[in-house]
């Protein structure tokens, strides 16, 4: 029996990538080539009218911009709430703030907090679908699946079918801040599935040993060249220092093992495509040189951030 003043999670809600099946996840895309593929004119009266609430705890640039953008697009009116211009200031609760949206008409959520688990909680408060922008050091789906297209776009094999073997023989070595990063994490539930190999790299400070444990197909190396070697895809990570709460970390020494360099791409990896989900942190954990050469497709990224974003809000409100 679902408990008084909760609701089953809308269908239309992408929480996690660990109920996401490698069938729904080829939909997706497929879904995105479809609508960027439209003319704008058509694109934009998909969604006319319906109401999309961006609702951001946290502070963001490309996600946030990208939903937004992505729901003009469509012709979707948008209403942007912060914890800093609203009510969450005064102390006011997610469950209250999420049933006030839906009062005031409000048909898809998109959030962003800094407690794993929110979105689900607010699905469940409201009934309506709900799209994960980002729960603390949980989750971030639709950055998983941006990247995914990024990766099958720059190794040419976008277009190819979906499935348990698309990414067969493609290592992804994953180098940073894996220990608070939600990209790390929804990135190593996500891709294994589709054979690619993972490595996680980073000291153990940022590195714990059970990240293994997030699922099968991948491993840790603590040296980030002979991960490298290995590699077609090369994903750096900022140091959250944010969430570091006192943690010790050498960063001269980090630079030195860990930060992706000209010299090192060269020596180790000179045709790997070279990713960040940003912000990023030139000069810490990656030379500006390498963010603007030819191998990187960072903005790739953010242009894919746009893309999937698009397909995520027209799958939400079931309006294709």
């Amino acid at each position: 029996m679902t408990p008084p003043g909760t609701h089953p999670v809308h269908p239309g809600s992408l929480i996690t990538v660990a109920t996401l099946s490698i069938e729904e996840t080829a939909r997706i895309l497929a879904l995105t080539d479809h609508l960027e593929a439209l003319l704008p004119s058509e694109k934009s009266r998909l969604l006319t009218n319906h109401r999309i609430a961006l609702l951001f705890y946290e502070s963001s640039t490309r996600t946030r911009t990208s939903f937004e953008l992505a729901a003009k697009s469509l012709g979707a009116v948008t209403t942007l709430v912060s914890d800093k211009s609203s009510s969450i200031e005064k102390g006011e609760s997610l469950k209250d703030t999420g049933l006030t949206l839906r009062a005031l008409g409000a048909e898809c959520i998109i959030l962003r907090h800094n407690n794993g688990g929110a979105p689900f909680v607010l699905a469940r408060a409201t009934g309506l679908p709900v799209l994960n922008a980002g729960d603390g050091m949980h989750q971030h789906p639709s950055q998983a699946l941006l990247d995914l297209r990024t990766i099958l776009s720059r190794l040419g094999l976008k277009g190819t079918p979906v499935n348990a073997k698309t990414l067969s023989g493609v290592t992804v070595t994953i180098t940073g801040d894996i220990r608070h990063s939600r990209v790390a994490r929804s990135n190593a539930m996500l891709l294994p599935r589709l054979g690619a190999k993972v490595i996680l790299c980073g000291p153990p400070e940022l590195l714990p040993e059970e990240a293994v444990s997030l699922g099968d197909g991948i491993e840790i190396s603590r040296d980030f060249n002979a991960a490298l070697r290995r590699s077609q895809v090369a994903m750096m990570l900022r140091i959250q220092t944010e969430r570091l709460a006192g943690l010790a970390l050498d960063k001269a020494q980090y630079i030195a093992d860990y930060q992706l360099t000209e010299d090192r791409l060269a020596a180790h990896a000179p045709s790997a495509v070279v990713m960040h989900p940003g912000p990023m942190i030139r000069g810490l954990e990656i030379q500006g040189e390498v963010a603007d050469s030819a191998q990187s497709a960072i903005e790739q990224q953010v242009t894919n951030g746009l893309a999937i974003r698009t397909a995520l809000l027209v799958r939400a409100l079931r309006s294709f």
